[in-house]
């Protein structure tokens, strides 16, 4: 499981005490993005508390996709998932993750429910998720808290690399490819809760035009849609993947993504 994180002090202890709840064994890689805030400290202390091994990285180079490519260099499973340091995971998450991808999907995305979702709001949800995956197989309908990969499949698709796609939307962009090697599973029983806090950054979301023309540009020519038509967009707005991080950067140097690389 790789954990990125950026001044995540008070939300980081939750989230690792569920990961460590978790009903199947696993490898914990944690990795601090340059946090100022202890967020590190605090990392390995509820993990010395619990008794829960893991890995401890740090990443300078500022950014999600940065924190994430550090990660996965470390990787020894089969499969691995990306989870954001304010959110909860269920005890069986890492197990349902496994029966979906056991099944032959390359990936799979977890449906989001707010902390202490009762019956009737998971049951939306799921239903609403598996809609959309019905509708669109071949798309995203998850963000990078919960999703899962084979890791081979992840490797053969480049896995998370700036120079690739170093914008925001990093999550939708990484499920293109990896679907390229095979199928995409989401599952009514798979899901996670991020928090529910307010955002204090700029808005990092694609607009109603761009997710139009991701719905409706045809398989065969997703590539244009990602690294032809949304990475300049992107670029012009300076949607680069540290802008992700809640709280302002240190003046550090970005490396700036070449999008003629994934094609």
């Amino acid at each position: 499981m790789l954990v990125p994180f950026f001044n995540e002090r008070d939300m980081i202890g939750p989230t690792i005490e569920s990961l460590a709840a978790q009903d199947m064994r696993f490898e914990l890689i944690l990795i601090d993005n340059g946090s100022t805030d202890g967020s590190g400290a605090v990392a390995a202390a509820t993990c010395a508390r619990l008794g829960l091994a893991h890995t401890l990285l740090v990443e300078s180079k500022p950014g999600k996709v940065n924190a994430l490519a550090a990660g996965v260099d470390l990787v020894r499973t089969c499969y691995v998932a990306t989870c954001d340091a304010d959110t909860l995971y269920p005890s069986d998450y890492l197990r349902q993750a496994a029966r979906l991808l056991d099944r032959g999907a390359v990936a799979a995305g977890a449906y989001f429910v707010a902390p202490g979702a009762g019956a009737a709001d998971h049951a939306r949800a799921a239903r609403r998720m598996m809609r959309s995956a019905a509708l669109l197989p071949d798309q995203c309908h998850t963000g990078g808290a919960g999703q899962v990969f084979r890791t081979t499949a992840l490797r053969r698709a480049g896995q998370f690399d700036a120079r690739r796609w170093g914008y925001v939307l990093e999550d939708h962009e990484i499920l293109h490819r990896v679907g390229k090697h095979g199928p995409i599973a989401y599952g009514d029983a798979f899901w996670c809760a991020p928090s529910p806090r307010e955002r204090d950054r700029e808005s990092i979301r694609w607009t109603l035009v761009e997710r139009l023309a991701y719905h409706l540009t045809p398989t065969p020519a997703r590539d244009w849609f990602f690294y032809g038509f949304l990475a300049r967009r992107l670029q012009q707005r300076k949607l680069t993947s540290d802008r992700i991080r809640e709280r302002e950067f240190q003046s550090v140097g970005i490396i700036q993504p070449e999008a003629r690389l994934a094609a």
